[in-house]
């Protein structure tokens, strides 16, 4: 439709705007462009691609292509080589189910990328490298200059709707770290949703209330940004159960189940699947860990019994409806009941259904790491090593559940040697999805190790006095929600070993203790050789060539670096919980 507005002598609308009732204006920048002129300009591309494969096809073999994109000297990373295959990376099961459609919009190749934005182009390279075999350094080698690149690019306002994206990823697969006082996940989940509810993500549909000009999008577009606001959630909630923080969701109208809105708002089934499930564990987290009566927000037991067998039926209703059922959403799924379950450790011993609690926690661990363990693509191969960020911290609480019940006196319910056996398998399990020397993960799993064979090895142990195993299954850090039991263990492996001054962790990394071999039930000479823990929290390492974080000190847990480091003393005694170690 031609527009007939008038611009000399006084301004007048045109026919449209006036029939409409619009704001009519002209932008300076505007320049229309035709449908025929456009598609022509389409055919010649399409047709100049398809010599150039053709001319591919027709010539020998070459060597493998650099991927390379324009790029400033302060603006991005600067790789020599790298991976010319990275879609067989980027395309793995676990990060298409994981990431939940954020690649649409951006199908063009490398350069498309990094037009849209710079910082998604080389976080998806950072995603896709991260067990690349041709050269197991390529992520540590620009994980440095990329970090720099995020900080730079968050500094600008506005931002870009890519940037949320890029966001998401590093959230899922954070760069390598040795210490969570460099750990900036936490932080990025919280700015990734509050820069999309910035620029509107959580009102895709009235997107031009929060831009300065008039916003229409076409109806991939608004899909588009439905989903990406949905992974945000996900991820954000996924982010928030695995540091034991508050969520900062926005569950809202926007992400109601398919069926209630128009068709735009539905999600395709996968990403349903996961948001319920994340909707899950946000229920959890309020209904456990936000009472405002406790000065730490704990319920009592008596309503902590009643929550769970709602929640617990809350559940099985899920898995009932769930209109997914993958691998990787039942992994997700299991997940949410561990988190559901790990509530026991709050439980005082003396609460009627004390012992059923931890059967179910005991089997909702196993059933979980079971669920993890065996998973695997159509071509038999694990997809463990590109697990995400939240299913390795939930591992991780997976392994410290086995050690406490295994080490207690609630061991004599169980079967010994199928827990010491899964017990392996999750130490294991941890070292291989490390991505780099003397990472987080390898440096938890040597932790674990050393642990587990300064407390027993899983092996029976007899309670006179039932107050006594009773007290090795209580928790002292308790303001970590479901996590807090990860922290509690630190804790204990910090005055077990750590503050006695035995040994180097770094050393310890390079020669892994193996927990499946047999130790004296007392700690002679030799066994103190082989439990050598060392500064993991609160000392001062001096990294070696393959440890380039670009990190100084290395502490496990950052909120406890002031007491770990010695200013202070041990505000918390654990001599009278024999039990556990």
């Amino acid at each position: 439709m031609r527009c007939n507005v008038v611009q000399e002598p006084s301004y007048l609308k045109c026919t449209r705007c006036k029939r409409l009732n619009l704001d009519c204006k002209i932008d300076s920048n505007f320049k229309r462009v035709g449908k025929r002129s456009r598609n022509a300009e389409m055919e010649r591309e399409i047709k100049l691609l398809r010599e150039q494969l053709n001319q591919q096809q027709s010539s020998p073999a070459a060597p493998p292509p650099l991927i390379k994109a324009p790029m400033s000297d302060t603006d991005s990373p600067t790789v020599s080589t790298l991976p010319s295959n990275l879609d067989n990376y980027i395309d793995s099961e676990e990060a298409v189910a994981s990431l939940l459609d954020l690649r649409s919009g951006l199908e063009g190749g490398a350069d498309y990328y990094y037009d849209a934005s710079p910082l998604l182009f080389w976080t998806i390279i950072a995603v896709a490298t991260r067990h690349y075999p041709g050269d197991k350094t390529l992520l540590t080698s620009f994980s440095g200059p990329l970090s720099r690149l995020l900080w730079a690019t968050l500094s600008d306002v506005p931002q870009s709707y890519m940037v949320v994206k890029a966001l998401c990823l590093l959230c899922t697969w954070p760069l390598p770290i040795s210490s969570t006082s460099s750990d900036p996940t936490f932080m990025l989940s919280g700015l990734m949703m509050q820069i999309g509810m910035q620029m509107g993500l959580h009102r895709p549909s009235h997107a031009q209330d929060f831009a300065r000009f008039t916003v229409e999008f076409r109806e991939e577009e608004l899909r588009d940004r439905v989903r990406t606001w949905a992974a945000c959630n996900a991820v954000a909630q996924r982010v928030a159960t695995g540091y034991g923080q508050p969520p900062s969701t926005v569950y809202d109208w926007t992400l109601e189940p398919s069926g209630e809105n128009e068709i735009n708002y539905r999600l395709p089934d996968e990403m349903e699947a996961r948001l319920t499930i994340e909707r899950f564990c946000n229920k959890v987290t309020k209904a456990f860990y936000s009472n405002r009566m406790d000065p730490v927000g704990l319920v009592d037991d008596i309503q902590r019994s009643a929550l769970t067998e709602f929640l617990v039926r809350d559940l099985e209703d899920i898995e009932k409806h769930l209109k997914s059922n993958t691998p990787i959403t039942t992994v997700y799924l299991r997940a949410a009941s561990l988190h559901l379950r790990l509530s026991a450790f709050f439980e005082s011993p003396s609460s009627r259904d004390y012992d059923l609690h931890l059967f179910a926690l005991w089997m909702s661990t196993s059933t979980f790491l079971e669920c993890v363990l065996n998973l695997k693509t159509s071509t038999s191969e694990s997809l463990l090593r590109f697990t995400s960020n939240y299913i390795l911290q939930m591992i991780i609480a997976a392994g410290f559940t086995l050690l406490k019940l295994l080490n207690s006196s609630f061991a004599h319910n169980i079967d010994l040697a199928y827990g010491r056996n899964l017990f392996g398998r999750t130490i294991r399990a941890i070292r291989n999805i490390s991505v780099a020397t003397n990472d987080l993960p390898s440096r938890l799993a040597e932790v674990l190790a050393q642990l587990w064979r300064g407390g027993g090895s899983g092996t029976k142990i007899e309670y006179n006095d039932s107050a006594v195993s009773d007290s090795s299954l209580q928790l002292k850090v308790r303001c970590r929600m479901s996590m807090s039991l990860v922290y509690d263990s630190v804790w204990r492996w910090r005055e077990e070993f750590q503050a006695k001054g035995r040994g180097n962790l770094e050393s310890a990394v390079k020669n892994p203790t193996n927990p499946d071999s047999a130790i004296e039930s007392s700690l002679s000479s030799n066994g103190d050789a082989m439990l050598v823990p060392s500064s993991l929290i609160g000392g001062n390492v001096t990294p070696g060539p393959s440890n380039a974080f670009g990190e100084s000190n290395y502490e496990v847990f950052d909120p406890l670096n002031w007491i770990l480091d010695g200013v202070v003393e041990f505000p918390y005694n654990f001599s009278d919980t024999s039990g556990m170690l």
